[in-house]
């Protein structure tokens, strides 16, 4: 993976990375979680990361989609 992804969400669930990563791709915005939760204690949090040439669609889907 190349190293200049840019992080357009973190939270600390999971399932809500998941679920946002799922719609950017399915966009055409590709996406990928980076997760640093402690996995036994689910302690952490989770970053949705894009390629910087689809920075702007990311944010415009986020916001469009009322994600928080």
């Amino acid at each position: 993976m190349e190293q200049n992804w840019i992080k357009v969400y973190t939270t600390t669930n999971i399932y809500a990375a998941e679920i946002l990563k799922q719609g950017l791709n399915e966009a055409n915005i590709p996406a990928v979680l980076i997760n640093k939760q402690l996995a036994a204690y689910h302690f952490g949090e989770v970053n949705v990361l894009v390629h910087p040439d689809h920075f702007n669609q990311a944010i415009e889907y986020i916001l469009e989609n009322e994600i928080q």
